[in-house]
C-alpha cells in the first residue's frame, strides 16, 4: 500500500503530465536552483543607509495601523512600554517572551510593570516579544518561533508590544531569508542546521475588511501592535 506522501506526489506528477520522477538532468537543475537562493526584485525605495531604513520601516508600519516609539537607549525601554500601556488605558500585567535579547532592559526597575515570562493564557491581554528582523520595504516584523519566542505570544493577547534594536531593520524579505539560512547553520542558535519550525511575518495589527469592506481591527489576532525601536542598537542578540 502506498503511503499518503506517495499518493500526494503521484497526484502532483500527474497534474504536470508526468508518470514518474523527473529525469536526472532536470532534477540536478532543480536542486541547483533551490541551492542558489536567487533573490527577487527589491523596490528602489529600500536603497537607503541604516538610518533611512529605520525611517522607512516606521513610515510603512504606521501606514498599516501599528504604532512606533523610538528610544535612545535600552534602559529607556521599560518606561516607554509602561507609558504606552498607561496612555492606552491597558493593564500593566504583561506576559513576556523568555528571550535573552530582552534581558538587557532593566525591567525590574519599573515598578509599574508586572511581568511573567512564558506562554500566554486566555486572561493575558498584553504580550512583549522581540523580532528577529524588521522589513523596511513593507513595515513587516519577522518572528522566528523557538523556546525563546513561543508563537502564541504573537496572536493570543489583544495587544502585542515588540522591542528590538535598530540594527535588526533590513531592506527586504530576501534579507530575512538569508539571515534564517545563516542562523540555521550556526550552532550558537542550537538548531542543528534546521530552520525554526514557524516563521511569522506580521504587518500591523490583525485586521479584516471582509464584511461590507469595513476595516475591523483584531479580527484574527491582536488589535494593537506597538513597536519600540532602540536607536543605538544595544541589546542585539
Amino acid at each position: 500500500m502506498r503511503s499518503g506522501k506517495d499518493q500526494i506526489l503521484t497526484s502532483l506528477r500527474r497534474s504536470k503530465g508526468r508518470d514518474g520522477p523527473v529525469d536526472a538532468e532536470t532534477a540536478a537543475a532543480l536542486r541547483a536552483r533551490i541551492a542558489g537562493h536567487a533573490r527577487n526584485i527589491v523596490p528602489a525605495r529600500t536603497e537607503l543607509d541604516a538610518g533611512g531604513l529605520v525611517d522607512l520601516f516606521e513610515t510603512m508600519a504606521t501606514k498599516v495601523h501599528a504604532t512606533v516609539a523610538r528610544v535612545s537607549d535600552v534602559a529607556d525601554v521599560p518606561g516607554a512600554v509602561s507609558d504606552y500601556l498607561r496612555g492606552e488605558n491597558l493593564p500593566s500585567e504583561v506576559v513576556m517572551a523568555p528571550d535573552p535579547s530582552l534581558d538587557s532592559a532593566p525591567w525590574a526597575d519599573n515598578k509599574l510593570l508586572e511581568i511573567r515570562r512564558g506562554v500566554p493564557g486566555e486572561p493575558d491581554q498584553v504580550s512583549i516579544t522581540s523580532a528577529s528582523h524588521a522589513v523596511a520595504e513593507t513595515g513587516t516584523l519577522a518572528m522566528f518561533s523557538g523556546p525563546d519566542h513561543p508563537s502564541t505570544l504573537n496572536f493570543i493577547p489583544e495587544t502585542h508590544v515588540v522591542v528590538f534594536p535598530a540594527s535588526r531593520v533590513v531592506k527586504s524579505y530576501e534579507d530575512v531569508w538569508d539571515a534564517l539560512r545563516e542562523q540555521a547553520g550556526d550552532e550558537t542558535y542550537g538548531r542543528g542546521g534546521l530552520p525554526p519550525r514557524t516563521v511569522n511575518f506580521v504587518t500591523g495589527p490583525s485586521r479584516s475588511g471582509d464584511i461590507e469592506q469595513t476595516l475591523l481591527l483584531g479580527a484574527h489576532g491582536p488589535r494593537r501592535l506597538h513597536i519600540v525601536i532602540v536607536e543605538d542598537g544595544e541589546g542585539d542578540g
